[in-house]
């Protein structure tokens, strides 16, 4: 038996099944012998997620999902109809949750699990510092909750070691990178050592208040002549008509495509020479990695440290206006450490950050856990 499947039939709790995540388990589900079963709900009404209700591969069971209080509320929580009959009809080897205390009923079925001598390993963003007056009880039962697992799959390695420090032990602690894009099938795009005109500086994403474009303009606009770019910002939502009547202003040469998908966008990646992503989100980083590109990523939960090294581009503390244009500054100004950069991005996505990377590490930890093994 290969050492990169997984020998039994896998079962995956998720709150919801963002489009993103499809492709994942479909992967996923083809190094499961037994399968893969998904159980997911739908988000709030409140909230901005793209989700799938389809998968190719994997099966995916609809939950109905009973929301108290706003999902960024320290009140929320969480109820999924129907997860016990769900593990009933698959009858799993294992269970990966989400590891989110938060989400009552998941506990239902890692008791169920557990009754059965089968492993539960969670999967999430790590165990960052919690405040406010309910955080001395919510870092209990977070603690409570994750030691009640067999193993826990990080997003990053920030949040692999916040798992460890509450604990946990170290073999028991898998990091298995956030990645949203396959291996990439084609070399990248030749781009000669030195600028043809102006150099292109790329974004692509949902035009929200949250991804910052603003500030991407007023540090464009900012930049000496010489060095100011064309600036290409694919994409539509809210903030669009917002965003360009302040481009109008401050840097009318802007350009706004409009949104774009799947093959329509490589053209606007071949014709880059740098990606900015200056706000929050953002799944097109790595499909600009995967063509060559280095990148400018504002920080968030940790996933952007494993993406964006010193020698593939910069994160800049999101909202920081000088620290996004000192980046942009220094990335025009020298072509050569941009070209450099760029070949790094592309060796990051096509050896170590990855679908099939990641789609091992979930191999390697359900075939490494031990049920019952006290922490």
């Amino acid at each position: 038996m290969s050492d990169l499947t997984y020998p039994g039939k896998l079962a995956i709790q998720q709150r919801v099944l963002p489009a993103y995540r499809a492709v994942f388990f479909d992967k996923l589900a083809g190094v499961c012998q037994g399968g893969l079963s998904v159980f997911a709900g739908r988000p709030g009404s409140n909230e901005s997620i793209h989700t799938s209700d389809h998968l190719e591969t994997a099966q995916l069971v609809q939950a109905r999902n009973w929301n108290f209080a706003r999902v960024n509320s320290p009140f929320y929580l969480c109820w999924q109809s129907g997860i016990l009959q769900w593990l009933e009809s698959w009858q799993p080897q294992a269970l990966v949750v989400e590891a989110n205390p938060r989400y009552l009923s998941t506990r239902r079925a890692v008791r169920w699990m557990h009754a059965r001598g089968r492993p539960v390993l969670g999967w999430g963003l790590g165990a960052s510092p919690l405040g406010g007056g309910l955080a001395p009880l919510r870092r209990w039962e977070r603690l409570a909750f994750i030691k009640s697992l067999d193993g826990v799959i990080a997003y990053s390695q920030r949040g692999a070691q916040q798992y460890r420090t509450l604990g946990l032990p170290p073999q028991s602690v898998f990091w298995a990178s956030n990645a949203a894009a396959s291996r990439p099938a084609q070399p990248p795009p030749a781009r000669p050592l030195q600028f043809k005109g102006k150099p292109c500086v790329l974004f692509v994403g949902r035009l929200q208040a949250r991804k910052r474009i603003d500030n991407l303009l007023r540090a464009c606009a900012s930049l000496p002549v010489a060095l100011q770019p064309r600036l290409v910002v694919v994409g539509d939502g809210p903030a669009r008509d917002a965003f360009q009547a302040l481009a109008q202003e401050i840097y009318p040469q802007a350009e706004f495509p409009g949104a774009l998908h799947g093959q329509e966008l490589k053209p606007f990646f071949a014709a880059a020479d740098l990606f900015v992503l200056p706000g929050t989100g953002g799944l097109a980083v790595q499909e600009a990695m995967a063509h060559g590109l280095p990148v400018i990523v504002a920080e968030g939960d940790g996933t952007q440290d494993d993406l964006v090294r010193p020698k593939n581009g910069w994160l800049v503390p999101p909202g920081d206006l000088p620290a996004l244009t000192t980046a942009l500054q220094e990335a025009l100004g020298d072509v050569i450490l941009l070209r450099q950069m760029g070949a790094e991005s592309y060796r990051l996505v096509d050896e170590e950050i990855n679908l099939e990377r990641m789609a091992a590490v979930f191999v390697a930890a359900l075939r490494s856990v031990n049920f019952g093994q006290q922490w």
